[in-house]
Formats: structure tokens, sequence, C-alpha cells
């Protein structure tokens, strides 16, 4: 089972779910995934994140939406590692990118931004403390690849080289036009780029979905619509990896299943 103890700058290291309900969405991730959910307190004994586990093992994250947001859907996040969040921040801005919420402390789990790329997608950064980012991945019920879906792919993969270092290998996907895969790490890439497909409504923006492997796409569609979820795209083939799904959870937030092909 891959574990990790340590990510290194400028790789992804973390997810996360900011949710309108964090009581009902710990129940549909511990009741889809068999995470174990572990509710954090500040000195005052008000809860301030919920840390999910599998094996013991820190997998994702959980926290409540900031009332100033108002109502909207529940939103997954995805963290990228940096040594220094400050150069970080001044990398983001110089590429053409802006900065949400400047660099910040977060008790002594570690230090944290979220910046806006140039065509709107959103991207944050942590940069280790106590909390060293998730312990397990690419494994069934863990997250293990990220996606950015955007309107302009050249302009953010200018971009996301400025301001992480990334490089990118150019898979033809046929119909599906190119995909940018990000270079790096041992399970085939850090994530992907792409570009908007036509059928995405206007009103979602550009973005980033985190996917999580299973061991059964179908299966797992059909135990999200069980707990109140839904199923956004069914069960597809990609050659040479596998099967993919899109699913929501009750409160709108999007995920990615993926599905490994069998080994040859």
């Amino acid at each position: 089972m891959p574990e990790f103890t340590s990510h290194p700058a400028g790789t992804p290291c973390w997810v996360d779910l900011m949710s309108p309900d964090v009581d009902a969405s710990k129940m549909f991730y511990s009741g889809l995934f068999g995470w174990d959910a572990d509710d954090q307190y500040d000195d005052n004994n008000n809860r301030v994140y919920v840390m999910f586990s599998l094996d013991g093992k820190a997998v994702a994250g959980l926290g409540d939406q900031p009332p100033e947001v108002g109502p909207m859907p529940a939103v997954w996040s995805t963290y990228v590692a940096t040594d220094d969040c400050d150069a970080t921040a001044a990398a983001v801005v110089a590429a053409g990118g802006s900065i949400m919420m400047a660099p910040m402390q977060v008790m002594a789990a570690g230090h944290m931004a979220i910046f806006v790329d140039p065509t709107g997608a959103v991207i944050s950064v942590w940069k280790a403390g106590e909390h060293t980012g998730a312990e397990i991945c690419n494994e069934p019920n863990t997250w293990s690849w990220n996606e950015l879906t955007t309107s302009d792919v050249q302009g953010a993969k200018t971009f996301y080289s400025a301001a992480f270092g990334w490089s990118y290998e150019e898979m033809d996907m046929g119909e599906g036009g190119t995909y940018n895969v990000i270079a790096g790490g041992d399970h085939g890439g850090l994530g992907g780029i792409m570009a908007r497909m036509p059928e995405m409504p206007a009103e979602v923006p550009d973005c980033w979905t985190v996917y999580f492997t299973v061991s059964d796409a179908e299966a797992t569609l059909a135990r999200v619509a069980e707990l109140g979820g839904a199923i956004v795209q069914p069960v597809f083939p990609i050659e040479g990896v596998g099967f993919a799904a899109m699913a929501a959870d009750p409160h709108g937030g999007v995920i990615g299943l993926m599905q490994p092909a069998a080994p040859q």
C-alpha cells in the first residue's frame, strides 16, 4: 500500500471538502469509502475540521463552508505542497493568478494559501507542519488524481509551470482531444489538464476535480445513489487506464471515480 510521510514541493499533497452540512458529509463519505471520521477541536471546544482516515492513515479532510460565501454546493479542493507559501504566492501573482486567501498559519498543522489561476480555477497550497498531507494515496477508497478542466489549456499550462514548476506530457485521446499529464510521481503523473467539453454548462467554472480510486466503479456509483448522491457521468472506459465515472454527493460536491485496469 503506497504510504507517504511527506510530499515534495510542487506535488499535490492533500484534498478536502468544504460542505454546508459537515455531519451529513461525514456520513456520506464514511458510508461510501469506509472512512473513519475524527472531529478536530480548538481550545474553545469548537469543531474546526474533520480528518478522514482509512486503516488509521489520513486520507482527506472536511470543514464548514465560511459563512461569508453564502449558500453554495459542497466543493472539493486540491492542495499542492510548498516549502514557502509567501514565495509561491509571489510566483502565482507574477504568473497572472490572484490570491483568494493570503498565506496563513493553521495552528500547529502547517501553513496554507488559496489562489485563483488566470481562468478562474481555484488551487490551494500547503506547507506541512504537524500535518504532512495524505498518508495513503492511489489505493482503493483513497484519493489518486487531480484534474483541471479549463477554457484555456495553454494559458493554464504556462501558469502552473511558472507557479509550481510543472512540465507536461501530451496524450492523444482521439475524439476526447489532447490530455496533458502533469509529469512526475510514481503512478503515471501528478494529475492532468484538459479542455472544457462542449457539453459543460456555461455556469460551471473552470475547476479542479478530485478523483478517488475504487475497486468497482459500477458498485460505487450504486452506493452513491443509495446514500443520496447522484450520478453525473456513468462509467466509461479510458484506454490503457481503466474505467472512470463522475458522481456528486448530496450537497453537490463533485468527485471522480477511477477503477484501474486489471493487470495484464
